[in-house]
């Protein structure tokens, strides 16, 4: 595990900033993690109402924090976990990596490249105004896109395995980001997005 590496790329420098780290894990080291996550992790399908109907994904889900924070999207609401010593050992090298510190983590887990995420911010009302956003990728990689909201500028990136991606600044308030679905992936990707609950979140 390489956690000194200072050098990263930053992919949105307008309305915003995107900084890709590339992988902070060696090989060995993210599988390892890939599969210690799918068999510990309290995944659960994701549930969203759209059209006034109730809908279960394929994708799953698990939501970790400090305290048991309450999380709406998508009309619906989740309260955290409390966190494992894993997750809070990946939170530890996350907050030393960027700089940055964090008090829940969503996790999201696609079991193939059927599943994946369209057009969207994360900028509900229950996170810190402003606050970054910093994800972590094991399994397969994965194209990850942004769109500017109002120019329609798009970003791509292939996001490895082991890999951090660090969104700061006004990001989900200008641009939008989605996980586009492939045939072309045949293996499961977990994602872990480390965030700031607003304190006022129980």
């Amino acid at each position: 595990m390489n956690l000194f590496k200072p050098e990263f790329s930053r992919i949105i420098n307008c309305d915003g900033e995107v900084d890709y780290y590339g992988p902070v894990f060696t090989p060995v080291a993210a599988s390892a993690y890939l599969h210690s996550l799918l068999n510990q992790i309290s995944w659960e399908q994701d549930v969203a109402i759209m059209f006034g109907k109730r809908i279960i994904t394929k994708r799953m889900v698990a939501w970790y924090g400090d305290r048991d924070f309450s999380y709406s999207y998508s009309k619906t609401t989740k309260y955290a976990l409390s966190w494992t010593t894993e997750l809070i050992a990946l939170k530890a090298l996350v907050e030393a990596r960027s700089g940055l510190t964090y008090n829940s983590c969503l996790l999201n887990l696609y079991h193939d490249g059927n599943e994946g995420m369209g057009w969207h911010s994360d900028d509900e009302r229950s996170l810190e105004s402003g606050s970054s956003i910093s994800s972590l990728s094991f399994g397969a990689p994965r194209n990850f896109s942004f769109k500017h909201k109002v120019s329609g500028e798009t970003v791509n990136i292939n996001l490895e395995s082991g890999s951090l991606l660090v969104m700061k600044g006004a990001t989900q308030h200008n641009w939008l980001h989605a996980l586009p679905k492939t045939t072309k992936v045949k293996l499961p990707r977990i994602n872990l997005t480390f965030r700031t609950m607003g304190l006022t979140e129980a």
